[in-house]
């Protein structure tokens, strides 16, 4: 089947093109750099001809409140406008596990509205829900370093890695539509701190790490389990100890 993965110059859409292409689907990257922008629908029409499945792992090149927003909003209304009348059968959008628990940030009040949409569409789709991804300690890090001190808010985080987001996208994307939300998360749970410390020191990052309670998660306070997924729940392989150390 013909699956047009829009964001798919990106690390969960590269990786999902290729695995896609290698069980013998016609998986194609639509991206800006491919001449697809959702934003203002150029060549959405094109690259949707023949599609069976749309997957949606694109992301905002802004994360202020209202550019995120606006990305959102616009980008998966033209999506799905162009969905509707290219006879496409499934929609697959990729989001956050805790989107609705989060909605004191601007990006996931965005991430919301997104989901919203897809719901509201009348298309078959299935929203994938992961947790935070390996590769995104240090970035998360950053976001709430002042000086040289990472101020942490107390709650837990269940992390996957992103090839393992891939699979679980991939899957759903050949599988029949949801028409709700499936979540995939790491076989590990830790407190925030932990995993950040864990990550910073694979790094040689001598930033101190500690926890606040005055600190939210990009804007938005965090209960202990506000991050963590349901218990029906896929959960994937890969530790975050065993994906450090391929990194080495």
């Amino acid at each position: 089947m013909k699956v047009v993965v829009i964001g798919g110059t990106g690390l969960i859409g590269s990786k999902l093109v290729g695995e896609l292409n290698e069980h013998g689907h016609e998986a194609v990257a639509a991206a800006p750099s491919t001449g697809v922008n959702t934003l203002t629908g150029e060549g959405l029409a094109e690259v949707l001809k023949g599609a069976s499945v749309v997957v949606d792992v694109s992301n905002s090149p802004s994360f202020e409140d209202s550019a995120v927003m606006d990305f959102f909003r616009t980008s998966t209304a033209n999506l799905l406008k162009a969905e509707a009348e290219a006879g496409v059968a499934h929609h697959v959008a990729l989001s956050v596990v805790g989107t609705d628990r989060l909605l004191g940030s601007g990006y996931f009040r965005a991430k919301q509205a997104q989901e919203e949409l897809v719901k509201a569409s009348g298309m078959p789709y299935s929203i994938v829900h992961a947790t935070q991804f390996f590769e995104f300690a240090k970035g998360l890090a950053d976001g709430v370093t002042e000086g040289d001190t990472v101020r942490l808010p107390a709650g837990r985080i269940q992390p996957i890695v992103s090839d393992d987001v891939a699979a679980a996208v991939g899957r759903t994307a050949v599988g029949d539509p949801a028409n709700g939300v499936v979540e995939v998360a790491g076989p590990e749970a830790f407190q925030l701190e932990e995993f950040i410390r864990m990550g910073l020191t694979a790094q040689n990052d001598p930033r101190e790490i500690v926890t606040d309670p005055r600190a939210t998660y990009w804007g938005a306070e965090l209960e202990d389990d506000t991050l963590l997924p349901g218990p029906d729940a896929h959960i994937a392989e890969t530790t975050f100890a065993d994906w450090l150390a391929r990194q080495k």
